[in-house]
């Protein structure tokens, strides 16, 4: 119980210092905007040829953009801790009984609540393009959402404690995304990909989670994409909770 109350005290009070400067959130969502303004419409005619998965332009374009809004939003949230180091805030709650699980698990969920704000918000402005979307289908979507939220928070803030310096995060963050990004599929599927390239694409986990995402968008409920992505993420979120839940302690002790 202990836990869970110092979960919420951490969640309340790392929401709050977001909604006080909301720009970010705000950024958080223009950048996939700009590609569903920008990009999106250039697939009206690639979805016309061969090879491109069923369900329409933008039904298999915003599945891969919140996949990506995914990432981003929760890859870069050690900038933010690294911010509170310096300024002694862990430093201060090191010295107090608080749950050293919680100071993860408060955080991380702050984070997964920001993206669902923000997917949300993508969700909606797409729909004039030509989105088409059940409830269903997207309700499964957006906890997928939540479990990418829950493996990336974690490594974010396991490499700020480790590296505790931006310019060191910022070269390793990108290091780790923009393949991550590549490889998954959300820009143009990979079924476009030579076979090589679509081996490799399968080692990552976000690959099956757009590949989930998109059948869950277009209903295909019996795609077995949907739960060996949902049994994966879980996994992946398990494991990297559990990292960083020591690493806070190792680093909070």
């Amino acid at each position: 119980m202990e836990t869970i109350r110092d979960t919420w005290l951490i969640y309340q009070r790392s929401l709050t210092l977001s909604l006080r400067n909301p720009i970010w959130v705000a950024f958080g969502i223009i950048q996939p905007v700009l590609y569903l303004l920008l990009f999106g419409p250039l697939l009206n005619n690639i979805a016309k040829m061969p090879g491109f998965p069923p369900g329409g332009a933008f039904n298999v374009f915003v599945p891969g953009m919140l996949v990506m809004t995914a990432l981003f939003s929760s890859g870069y949230v050690g900038f933010g801790l690294i911010d509170e180091m310096r300024e002694g805030v862990v430093e201060r709650m090191r010295v107090t009984p608080m749950s050293r699980v919680a100071m993860l698990l408060g955080r991380s969920l702050r984070d997964v609540t920001l993206l669902l704000a923000q997917a949300a918000m993508l969700v909606l402005l797409a729909i004039p393009f030509g989105l088409e979307i059940n409830p269903g289908g997207v309700a499964v979507a957006f906890a997928m959402l939540t479990l990418i939220g829950l493996m990336m928070s974690p490594v974010s803030y396991i490499l700020a404690l480790t590296l505790k310096s931006e310019d060191a995060l910022a070269p390793v963050v990108n290091g780790v995304t923009v393949p991550l990004l590549l490889l998954s599929g959300v820009m143009l599927p990979m079924s476009f990909a030579p076979d090589w390239l679509q081996t490799v694409a399968k080692f990552n986990p976000l690959y099956h989670a757009v590949a989930a995402i998109r059948a869950l968008f277009n209903a295909s409920y019996g795609d077995s994409e949907i739960v060996f992505g949902v049994v994966l993420l879980l996994v992946l979120a398990a494991v990297t909770i559990t990292v960083g839940a020591r690493t806070f302690s190792r680093a909070a002790s």
